[in-house]
């Protein structure tokens, strides 16, 4: 642009520049008034802030060689701010320090204290960086951090002055000074001037972090749990010291009491919650359940003595028995039925379920007697208690029958009525939860009391002390108990007889008062349940269903029958008699309830007019009968299936002619009777069959096309085959002779009251549900028009009347396995429409077009809310997947225009299309509008698993055609859907988690789905692996990943990388599990094959997806964080090699990194820092490209000059030498350098061992290794015995199991015979030392649970030597030796050789191992068996012989010598 006269900007500008005169004369003038203006505007708070990723000097662009770090810039600022105040340095930084956190949790937003910090607290925009997001807590954090190490901050200073900040601090940010070990929680609480307010503070902010968990992301919600996991470990190593500790911490006491306040009073708030459980305050109750947490076991680990850990959980056991102990003894006696464990709070149960974790079942009930002992009790938390000890302990119920004898010794010896009382509550209490976990009460009584042997009866004394604590019961007793005592009285002698007979006279009446006659209870009545008793009619019928299944046991008379008719005579004439002699008809050959009664008759216990009223009573009905069949006599002639097959010919006739619908409902009546005859039942039976137990429908194998076979209900008769086939037969003549007509909406009821009747004789739903299922599933290509039209009116009618049907399992009939899960009628007949072939898919559009659209037309009438209610989502689904696939007008946006409604009548033509019947049926605007309701909108995870189903070879779709559907559903369908129609709301990311996800639960569940193998018949040959992936949506899954790479990147100076959301999804579907889902064996299998499937999903995508880049400063560098993790905690764990990843994955990674690094100004640089980091983060990936590198070398290195055309990358170039350099040591004999880290080294000179043949060299060559290599033969160890493993567990893989242990044997050797120590190498890798911890932590689980197999294989190698060089190797060989046990008790497969089962076998090993370390112990110098003494509790319990030498041994010798050397070697 020009200016005036012509001249530039950038003219005048410079003019501008050359008039103007600095008003300084040099460049240090300059530089003091720069000085000058800093000084005078420098804020200290704001400077602690500043530290962050800043480039480092000499680094950046333009920047100087010498430079300044952050750090020193503070702490000379601090310095010299503090000089010129005059107070020390690390007090001036505390002040400031604390001003910071002070803001930092200051929040006027909210006026209340949030537990957490939000997101304006946790980050704030710099004002002089307005482009530039710091998270300030973290920065202040590392300041201080880097002050503590200058000594430059003042602990005590600071924790004094936090406790006088105007408003509490935060608890989030306490946490972060705690986790960062700038101030511990409990040197925090040791300032406190007040222990009681540091109390209050701590206890309402747990409160609202147990409040806020529920509300808040999935992020804060791990936060949360992180800072109530760190505190209550505070709170129990300093509230619960060992008593030798505590002296020690004598400064500490103030800790001590406001720890153990906190729990006292969080577990109040947890009880307080228990009482507001049944109030449905769900908030309240969701924040105790997390503060339960704290009661986690596996929380504390190994951070907390096992003593101070059970004191702490045996303090709060003794909290909650007798918190608020308010309720009496009597209540206790009328409320206990309401505190069993079902009715118990489960917030109370899933408490006690924590605390008993800690202790065996019999030291829980030890302490639950020493509680009712010393304490006053809360009887409700008390027999809760008792409730959960039986129902989840097996072994508790003879424990508790043991505290009962002990508490009836006890009252018995010193006439104790409280110990009485808390027999007879416990004793109710666990009888309360069911003979499977506790005798009945009833049986307990007579136990206790019914013999001579009884505490009772050994003076009058101990007699007269029981019937008066059983009198002074009774004002508060429940009837059944009552019932119990007065049937089952105590045994008392003859001359006491009196007092018995007071205390049953007492108890009558109580029983009167409460309205129950004694004389009415039932022969075989529960008399230890706590509810009401049945009415005495009923009991009645139960007991003579009871009697009459003894009496065809055994073919004689019940004693309890005989005792009723003689002690008990008026229940016996009154209710007994009666109910056995109901009137029937009697049938020819006597059955057993004829046998019974006959029995009873000959034994004078049936009075002889009774009998003679019921013989006449039951020829009454018999003449009744024939009378009504004499009425029938024009059909009487007929078989049971023509009278019904006439009956149905008489309902068609009715039901095409309007003026007859009145008769319909009458002739319904007459088809509902012969049916019944037909099948055999009665209306008792049909009574009699459970309402809602399933209908059990058996299923044909795969290959039978048999039809399926049904299951009746429990004492009903099958059902012929031939009337089902009737049934539906008649109704597709009627709905035919119906529609010629009218169309379904003015054809009347008949059809819909048809299927009713149907449904209500229960014998008939097995066949008749089976038998569709062999009509669609086996037939269904087959049908004509016609058929298909009834089947689907028919299912239509089933779906209406489905409130009468229950549900459903299907079983397969070739299996006896368990059934399934039960669905609903709707969800039956939905699923077995399955489409996979080009038959299916025809059959399944005919059948869904013709059940929608007599849906639409018969129900039209109703209203909207009605007709949704009566529509099956499945169906409507169904076609919104088939009519868009088959017909290409329906992908596209329907117009405006008036569309044409489908013809009722074309359906039954056989000339009728279709695709374009469904077509139609598709723009009608009443199916559109269904497709707008959420219970009909097929989402996209649901198209994508019945897009799954589909077999390609025989798809009705060619493979371009297919291709142009995928596309259209997924960018024009479902991507740019709303998540609430089943889309993806234009989020790439969210669609490609829904098909990975489909994918995996497709794969996973081929071939166990619900649905029986015999819905799978039509796949044919195309059956596919469990294990296979759907090449095609694959292929989806790849075209969404790579238009996820052309998003936008990153800007520079922003650090965040870009979140992997595939690996997130991948560790999601592995953590998210449900623990409980089934086995441990089934849960580990299914791990495993969904592992397989991860791996196989990321070979199949791009390898560029498996790493992403980030900003550091101003460069990009490569992110490879996400698969590191995903590698170190899953991946590793499905290789065979135990220290190496698959060649797939391996050169899938490398391919990725070198085309991620295109994306970095200097790709070598990229790489290079990449696998820098490698070593520390992920080292199993090196050691797999060392185990790989001659196949990778050629790969890597072509797309390396493909790509840069440039040297080799230097990290790339060492690996490469490393190779070279074990090829030469092992060829030519050169030396071989080790280089940093040395196991990295090892694991190539290992690699290339293998490659060598025979051993031999590799055995020459550790000679020539210099005295430095050390390290490198322990790794080289270390791979060996990881070799050895997987040729036992994967002896697929090549290595042999015989070479391996050679080599490993050889290199032990050479290990003994320098010196070097190796032991410590069998340590778990948190225990290991550093340089070995690398090795245990690239092993997978499975290889380092099998390390104690390895470790004993070596036994010929082992040198007495080693006992006295290795104080440690007595501790290893010991520790092995209990993993070796631990593994064969706990089921472990210890694997053998296939060649010959016998070698090594587990049992030989084991025995070995256990002769090697008794041969050895003796040999032990005192220092090694005294590191032994940790391990001989479990060795204890798993060998008690090994840890009697153990003992034995260790002990100090007086005057024992011994006589000879045992021979160990």
């Amino acid at each position: 642009m020009a200016g005036a006269g012509g001249r530039s900007w950038r003219d005048l500008l410079a003019g501008r520049a050359r008039k103007r005169r600095s008003p300084f004369g040099s460049a240090a003038e300059l530089q003091g008034a720069a000085l000058r203006l800093l000084d005078q505007h420098q804020n200290l708070a704001e400077l602690l802030l500043e530290v962050g990723d800043s480039a480092k000097p000499g680094v950046q662009d333009g920047a100087e060689p010498r430079g300044v770090s952050p750090e020193s810039f503070i702490v000379s600022v601090l310095q010299e701010q503090a000089s010129k105040l005059g107070v020390p340095t690390a007090t001036l930084a505390a002040k400031n320090a604390l001003a910071n956190v002070e803001r930092i949790c200051q929040d006027s937003a909210s006026p209340s204290r949030a537990p957490l910090l939000n997101s304006d607290q946790r980050g704030i925009i710099s004002a002089s960086f307005p482009g530039r997001c710091q998270k300030r807590l973290t920065c202040l954090l590392q300041t201080v951090k880097d002050l503590l190490a200058n000594n430059m901050f003042c602990r005590s200073l600071f924790c004094q002055e936090m406790w006088k900040m105007k408003e509490p601090p935060v608890l989030e940010a306490v946490w972060h000074l705690h986790r960062g070990d700038i101030v511990g929680l409990a040197e925090l609480l040791d300032r406190s001037p007040a222990g009681p307010a540091a109390v209050e503070w701590l206890c309402s902010s747990l409160c609202g972090l147990c409040e806020q968990a529920g509300d808040i992301s999935c992020g804060d919600t791990e936060l949360a749990q992180g800072i109530l996991s760190d505190f209550a470990i505070v709170f129990l190593q300093h509230g619960f010291e060992q008593a030798v500790e505590l002296g020690r911490k004598v400064e500490f006491q103030k800790v001590a009491y406001i720890c153990r306040a906190v729990l006292q009073r969080m577990l109040a708030w947890v009880l307080d919650a228990v009482g507001k459980e049944k109030q449905e305050d769900v908030s309240m109750v969701q924040a105790a359940r997390f503060w339960l947490n704290v009661f986690n076991v596996s929380l504390y680990g190994s951070v907390a003595p096992l003593d101070s850990l059970r004191q702490f959980f045996r303090h709060t056991l003794t909290e909650v028995l007798t918190y608020n102990p308010v309720l009496k003894v009597s209540d206790a006696i009328q409320m206990q039925k309401e505190w069993s464990f079902t009715r118990t709070s489960p917030l109370l149960t899933a408490l006690y379920r924590k605390l008993l974790v800690a202790f065996s079942v019999k030291e829980s009930i030890c302490q639950l007697q020493q509680v009712l002992e010393s304490h006053e009790v809360n009887w409700q938390h008390v027999l809760s208690c008792v409730s959960t000890l039986v129902v989840c302990q097996a072994e508790a119920e003879q424990l508790f029958k043991d505290l009962l004898s002990h508490l009836l010794l006890k009252a018995f010896g010193n006439y104790d009525m409280e110990n009485m009382i808390t027999a007879f509550l416990i004793a109710r209490q666990a009888a309360l939860e069911g003979p499977a976990v506790f005798m009945p009460y009833s049986e307990w009584f007579k136990a206790s009391f019914g013999s001579a042997g009884g505490h009772h009866g050994s003076s009058k004394k101990s007699l007269v002390f029981l019937l008066e604590f059983l009198s002074e019961l009774v004002p508060f007793e429940a009837a059944p108990y009552l019932k119990v005592h007065i049937m089952f009285p105590p045994l008392v002698p003859s001359k006491h007889r009196s007092l018995l007979l007071e205390y049953i006279t007492l108890a009558k009446t109580r029983l009167a008062d409460l309205k129950v006659a004694i004389e009415d209870m039932g022969l075989y009545e529960d008399l230890s349940a706590p509810e009401e008793a049945v009415q005495p009619q009923a009991q009645a019928l139960r007991d003579v269903e009871k009697a009459l299944q003894i009496f065809e046991n055994t073919r004689k008379i019940p004693t309890s029958v005989i005792e009723a008719s003689i002690f008990r005579r008026p229940y016996y004439t009154s209710w007994f008699l009666p109910a056995l002699l109901r009137p029937r008809v009697l049938p020819k050959t006597p059955d057993g309830r004829m046998a019974f009664i006959d029995s009873l008759k000959r034994a004078d216990k049936i009075p002889s007019n009774l009998y003679s009223t019921y013989l006449q009573a039951c020829h009454a009905m018999k003449e009744k009968v024939l009378q009504d069949d004499s009425k029938a006599e024009p059909s009487h002639s007929k078989e049971p299936l023509e009278q019904l097959k006439a009956e149905l010919a008489v309902l068609r006739t009715l039901a095409v002619q309007q003026a007859q619908w009145e008769e319909v409902a009458a002739q319904l009546a007459v088809v509902s009777d012969r049916l019944r005859r037909v099948l055999g039942d009665s209306s008792e039976d049909n009574e009699a069959a459970p309402s809602s137990s399933p209908v059990r429908v058996a299923l044909p194998a795969p290959g039978l096309a048999a039809c399926p076979q049904s299951v009746p209900a429990p004492g009903l008769a099958a059902c012929p085959q031939s009337v089902v086939d009737l049934l539906l037969t008649s109704f597709c003549q009627t709905l035919l002779a119906a529609s010629s007509f009218n169309p379904p909406d003015r054809q009347g009821p008949c059809l819909s009251l048809l299927v009713k009747m149907m449904c209500g004789h229960r014998n008939l739903l097995p066949a008749l549900l089976g038998r569709l299922c062999q009509l669609i599933c086996h037939q269904g290509p087959s049908l004509g028009a016609a058929h298909i039209l009834g089947l689907a009116a028919f299912v239509v009618h089933l779906s209406e009347c489905r409130a009468l049907i229950p549900g459903v399992e299907a079983t397969s009939g070739a299996s006896q396995a368990a059934p399934g899960k039960a669905l609903s009628v709707s969800e039956y007949w939905s699923s077995l429409l399955v489409c996979r072939t080009e038959e299916s898919f025809a059959f399944c559009l005919r059948f869904c077009t013709a059940a929608a659209a007599y849906l639409m037309c018969k129900f039209s009438s109703c209203s909207r809310e009605d007709f949704c209610a009566l529509v099956p989502p499945g169906l409507i689904k169904k076609l919104q997947y088939l009519v868009p696939r088959l017909s290409l007008e329906a992908r596209g946006v329907l117009c405006e225009e008036a569309k044409s409604a489908l013809s009722w009548s074309s359906l039954s033509c056989p000339s009728l299309n279709y695709r374009r019947a469904s077509l139609c049926l598709w723009r009608q605007a009443g199916f559109q509008e269904l497709l707008k309701e959420k219970a009909f909108q097929l989402s996209f995870r649901e198209w994508l698993l019945l897009e799954l189903e589909v077999c390609p070879e025989k798809d009705i779709l060619s493979a371009s055609e297919r291709q142009d559907f995928h596309h259209w559903a997924i960018y024009q369908r479902y991507l740019p859907a709303p998540s609430a129609a089943g889309g993806c709301d234009g989020d790439l990311e969210k669609a490609c988690a829904v098909i990975l996800n489909a994918i995996l639960d497709s794969s996973q569940s081929r071939g166990s789905a619900w649905c029986v193998p015999s819905f799978r018949l039509d796949l044919g040959a195309c059956a596919q692996s469990k294990t296979s992936l759907s090449p095609e949506m694959l292929c989806r899954l790849q075209e969404l990943v790579l238009e996820l790479k052309c998003r936008p990147k990153l800007l520079p100076g922003c650090s965040a990388a870009q979140r992997h959301f595939l690996f997130e999804l991948l560790q999601g579907r592995l953590t998210g599990r449900d623990p409980e889902h089934g086995s441990a064996l089934g849960e580990q299998l299914w791990r495993q094959q969904e592992l397989l499937l991860h791996r196989r999903i990321l070979l199949g995508l791009p390898a560029s997806t498996l790493v992403t880049t980030c900003w550091k400063g101003n460069k990009a560098v490569l992110d490879c964080d996400s698969f590191f993790c995903f590698v170190n905690s899953e991946l590793k764990n499905v290789s065979s090699r135990g220290y190496a990843l698959s060649y797939g994955i391996t050169a899938h990674f490398f391919r990725g990194l070198l085309s991620a690094s295109l994306d970095c100004e200097d790709a070598a640089e990229g790489v290079n820092q990449a696998l820098a980091t490698c070593q520390t983060k992920c080292p199993v990936v090196l050691l797999s490209a060392a185990l790989w590198w001659p196949r990778l070398e050629a790969a890597l290195c072509s797309q390396w000059k493909r790509l840069f055309g440039a040297p080799l990358a230097e990290e790339l170039a060492r690996l490469r030498g490393w190779h070279s350099s074990a090829s030469r040591f092992l060829c030519s004999g050169a030396a071989f350098p080790v280089s940093d880290p040395p196991w990295l080294s090892a694991a190539f000179l290992h690699g290339a061992i293998l490659q060598q043949s025979p051993r031999g060299r590799g055995t020459e060559a550790l000679e020539r290794l210099g005295t430095d290599a050390e390290q490198l033969l322990v790794a080289l160890l270390f791979f060996s015995l990881l070799d050895l493993i997987s040729a036992r567990i994967a002896p697929k893989e090549g290595v042999d199991f015989q070479t391996s242990l050679e080599w490993s044997l050889q290199i032990l050797q050479c290990l003994q015979g320098r010196g070097t120590s190796w032991p410590l190498l069998f340590h778990s890798a948190e225990g290991a030392p550093g340089r070995f911890r690398v090795l245990r932590s690239a092993a997978s689980q499975r290889h380092t649970r099998l390390l104690p197999l390895a470790f004993y294989s070596l036994t010929p190698s082992f040198q007495q030597e080693l006992l006295q060089q290795e104080p440690t190797f007595l501790s290893v060989a010991l520790q092995m030796y209990i993993q070796l046990l631990q593994l064969f008790v706990e089921g472990e497969v210890l694997p053998q050789s296939d060649r010959d089962p016998t070698e090594h076998d587990p049992l030989e090993l084991i025995s070995a191992a256990r002769q090697f370390l008794l041969g050895a112990i003796p040999h032990c110098p005192a220092q090694s068996l005294g590191n032994i003494q940790p391990l001989l509790s479990t060795c204890e319990e798993l060998d008690p012989e090994l840890a009697a030498t153990l003992l034995h041994f260790s002990r100090p010798a007086v005057d024992v010598e011994l006589e000879e050397e045992l021979e160990l070697f």
